[in-house]
C-alpha cells in the first residue's frame, strides 16, 4: 500500500511560524524586573479564556527559564515548576539551600512540609517573596517564589504576612479585618503563622502597626508580595 504524504494546511503553517516569530521576539527583549514582566504578561493575558491563559503563562515561564536557572525545594514546587518553567531545573533538599541560590535564579519553595522557613525572611532583607504558584485568582498558593528584593505593586497582588500570634486563625482574621485588611491563612509551622493579605500592603503600613494588631504577638511582618494572574 502506497504511503501518501499528509497535507498540511497553509493556515497551520502560518500559525506555527507566527508562534516561532513571537518566541524569537520575546527572547531578545532585555531582562526586566519581576513586577514589570508581570504587568506586560497581564496585558497579554487580557481577554483570553482559561486554557489559553494557561498556555501563555507556561510559554512565558519557559522563556524566563531559558534566561535564568530555576531552583526548587519541595514536591509541590517541583510539580509547579515543571508546569510553568519546564523540566530544566535544579532540585535541592532544603529551603535553606534554595534560599542560598545565587541571583538571578528563579527560586520556588514549598509552603508546607519544610518548616517555617518563610518566617526567616523577616531577618533576611536580601530575600523576599516576589511570586506564588498557583497564581490564578482564588487558588491557594502551594509554593512561594523568592527574589532579592520586594516586588512593586502590579494592581492585583497578595501580601504575605508572618505572625507568632497564639490566637486562632479566625481571631487574627477578625483583628485584621477591623483594620480594613482582608486576610486568609496560608501556612503554619513551629508556632508561626503565615497569612495572605488582599492587595499590596507595604511593610510599614499603619494598619499593621495598630494597637490591636500589635497585641497579637511579639514577632510579625510583611515578607513580600505576589501578583495574581
Amino acid at each position: 500500500m502506497a504511503l501518501e504524504e499528509p497535507e498540511v494546511s497553509a493556515g497551520l503553517v502560518a500559525a506555527e511560524r507566527a508562534l516561532a516569530k513571537a518566541v524569537r521576539t520575546r527572547m531578545v527583549q532585555p531582562a526586566a524586573a519581576a513586577d514589570v514582566e508581570t504587568l506586560a504578561l497581564r496585558q497579554a493575558l487580557h481577554g483570553l479564556d482559561g486554557p489559553a491563559r494557561t498556555v501563555v503563562k507556561a510559554v512565558a515561564g519557559r522563556l524566563a527559564a531559558a534566561r535564568r536557572p530555576v531552583t526548587v525545594a519541595g514536591p509541590a514546587a517541583q510539580l509547579l515548576a515543571a508546569d510553568r518553567y519546564g523540566r530544566a531545573r535544579t532540585v535541592v533538599a532544603t529551603a535553606e539551600t534554595a534560599l542560598g541560590a545565587a541571583e538571578p535564579a528563579t527560586v520556588l519553595i514549598d509552603l508546607d512540609g519544610l518548616g517555617p522557613w518563610w518566617a526567616r525572611l523577616l531577618a533576611r532583607p536580601d530575600r523576599a517573596v516576589i511570586g506564588a504558584l498557583p497564581d490564578d485568582p482564588g487558588s491557594r498558593p502551594l509554593a512561594l517564589q523568592i527574589g532579592a528584593a520586594l516586588a512593586g505593586p502590579t494592581g492585583d497582588d497578595r501580601t504575605f504576612w508572618v505572625t507568632d500570634a497564639a490566637a486562632s486563625d479566625a481571631a487574627i482574621v477578625a483583628v485584621l479585618a477591623g483594620e480594613g485588611l482582608i486576610a486568609t491563612p496560608a501556612a503554619r509551622a513551629g508556632g508561626l503563622k503565615l497569612f495572605m493579605l488582599t492587595g499590596y500592603v507595604q511593610p510599614h503600613d499603619a494598619r499593621l502597626k495598630a494597637p490591636a494588631v500589635a497585641t497579637l504577638g511579639r514577632l510579625s511582618g510583611v515578607i513580600g508580595h505576589a501578583p495574581v494572574l
